[in-house]
């Protein structure tokens, strides 16, 4: 990742421009985490909306331009638990018009089948892993938690689909 630091300074005096670079190199990521854990491309795309729109107002405030990409997405989680709250029936099956993107795709029925049957705040978990490729220490930081934890609940997530994907087989 290129050094940030110039777009976050500019980006605080309210350059769009520069905040536009640095939303360039977070957007794939967080319509995937959304859309993975909310199932719902419309709300996937209400949450990155939100979230950018607090993140532009507000990134002034943001003190360590490295932390960037982990100050983003903790705002993305909270915009997501929101939505999960405001819209989520328990239970429901990913709409059949729903599109993963082109670039994200289930290679199974039996995997994505066994998502499906996590909780939100799994999926929230494992996305940010393995869609967002962050850290359990990163992932710690955005949803204020601590970085064992989130080892521990990954591993037992894991451990959950492995069970669920074996006793498919």
């Amino acid at each position: 990742m290129n050094d940030i630091s110039e777009d976050v300074r500019l980006a605080g005096q309210g350059s769009s421009e520069a905040f536009a670079r640095l939303y360039s190199t977070v957007y794939k990521d967080m319509y995937h985490i959304a859309l993975y854990s909310l199932r719902n491309s419309h709300d996937a795309c209400d949450a990155v909306s939100d979230a950018v729109l607090d993140a532009f107002s507000s990134i002034k405030k943001l003190s360590d331009p490295s932390k960037f990409r982990s100050w983003i997405m903790a705002i993305l989680s909270a915009k997501i638990k929101r939505k999960q709250k405001e819209y989520f029936a328990p239970a429901e099956s990913i709409d059949e018009n729903t599109s993963l993107t082109d670039d994200f795709s289930y290679d199974n029925v039996e995997l994505s089948e066994a998502l499906e049957k996590l909780d939100s705040d799994s999926r929230l978990l494992l996305s940010m892993s393995v869609l967002g490729g962050y850290s359990s220490g990163e992932i710690a930081e955005i949803c204020d938690s601590r970085p064992s934890t989130v080892r521990s609940r990954l591993a037992a997530i894991k451990q959950k689909l492995r069970l669920e994907l074996s006793a498919e087989a």
